[in-house]
């Protein structure tokens, strides 16, 4: 199981973010985003991070850990959003593929 959160979450999901998933499918503008809380760490078997050092987000973790250095979204044309999306996609899908 996956579950996504931040160390300093958005109010609100980034509309150009839901508007680049719907094109492919998947619906997130009814979600809210979530802090990151020590009880998720604690769960996790690995820690994604996308563009924040671990250490600096989460500098106790015991898990392993990866920073995929992915550029925020906030505030990027829908077209830079778009490659941001497929990055994360093909990194889920190479991971995905290492774990199994």
């Amino acid at each position: 199981m996956a579950v996504s959160a931040g160390t300093q979450p958005a109010p609100q999901v980034n509309r150009t973010v839901v508007a680049a998933m719907r094109e492919i499918g998947i619906e997130i503008g009814d979600k809210k985003p979530k802090l990151l809380t020590a009880e998720m760490l604690n769960n996790a078997d690995r820690v994604i991070t996308m563009g924040c050092s671990i250490e600096k987000a989460c500098p106790a973790t015991f898990v392993p850990t990866e920073d995929w250095q992915l550029e925020d979204p906030q505030g990027q044309p829908i077209e830079k959003v778009r490659q941001i999306r497929d990055e994360i996609q093909d990194r889920v899908a190479e991971l995905a593929g290492k774990l199994s």
